[in-house]
């Protein structure tokens, strides 16, 4: 297993391109290698908001 993720089958929301998005779970962001976008995530925790 390797730091940065593959995320198979999903499309890039600015440029469209299938299959170039990159998971980084230490830094918590998912990017494009095609257009370089890239997007915060946010880990479920299991706990019901208040």
């Amino acid at each position: 297993m390797t730091l940065a993720h593959f995320l198979d089958e999903l499309r890039c929301s600015v440029c469209g391109v299938l299959n170039m998005l990159w998971l980084d779970p230490l830094r918590g962001i998912v990017e494009c290698r095609n257009c370089g976008q890239s997007a915060l995530t946010f880990p479920e925790t299991g706990e019901e908001p208040r």
